[in-house]
């Protein structure tokens, strides 16, 4: 008898992996000196179930990978709110990508990080990270260079903890990013990855509509105090 077993896969969705992942942190449930940060787009709905689960407040801190070009599934860096850019120079020596071409790719995705902040904040300033355990989230990692990009960001507002939070992400990236974080939280972890998508049974793509919703649901459920004017336009690195 031939007998064919599916294995399932560990998250049934964004949902699913968000409860999974606030199950590891429950410490910080009801903290006063704790918030949630998601990486848009996916990683909100993530974050979004943490902070529901945790009774935290939630906020998003937009990072944009530069991918590139003709292979722009493959990042050779990111950029985060606030002037902050990570370059994975192996991928870049690598591929061979000229300066002018990096240069390209980040002015064009600094135009879409700066519309996506419009978008999704609505108008709300960023939650004060200072003094905070900050869980920064999101939906998967490869070779973690948007992350990473988010632990600077988060670095510069002086936090108490940063923690990275992920369903599933390379060992190899996990422990990079261990580097930087004062702590990292990986569900599952791969020797290698070839998409985080593969994890889920439904990763239908997250839209804006839905982040921002989900963003103002938030707000009403946990609100936090918001970073001040002067914290906003502070330079960063």
């Amino acid at each position: 008898m031939h007998v064919i077993m599916r294995m399932r896969v560990p998250f049934l969705d964004r949902r699913d992996a968000g409860k999974q992942l606030a199950e590891q942190l429950i410490e910080y449930r009801g903290r006063d000196d704790v918030i949630v940060l998601g990486l848009p787009r996916g990683g909100v709905p993530v974050a979004y179930e943490m902070s529901a689960l945790l009774e935290v407040p939630l906020d998003v801190l937009v990072v944009r990978k530069l991918g590139v070009p003709g292979h722009e599934e493959l990042a050779m860096g990111a950029i985060a709110s606030g002037g902050i850019r990570i370059l994975e120079q192996r991928v870049i020596d690598a591929v061979g990508v000229h300066p002018e071409e990096v240069a390209s790719v980040e002015a064009r995705e600094r135009l879409e990080l700066e519309r996506r902040e419009r978008t999704f904040r609505a108008g709300r300033p960023p939650l004060d990270a200072s003094g905070k355990i900050t869980l920064l989230v999101d939906d998967g990692l490869a070779t973690g260079a948007s992350m990473a990009a988010a632990v600077d960001a988060v670095r510069t507002r002086s936090p108490e903890t940063i923690v990275v939070a992920v369903p599933v992400a390379p060992r190899e990236t996990c422990g990079a990013l261990a580097q930087r974080a004062d702590e990292v939280i990986c569900l599952v972890t791969p020797p290698r990855m070839y998409a985080v998508g593969q994890w889920y049974e439904d990763f239908t793509q997250t839209s804006d509509e839905e982040v921002r919703a989900l963003l103002e649901r938030a707000a009403l459920e946990h609100p936090a105090v918001p970073m001040r004017a002067e914290q906003v336009h502070a330079p960063m690195r």
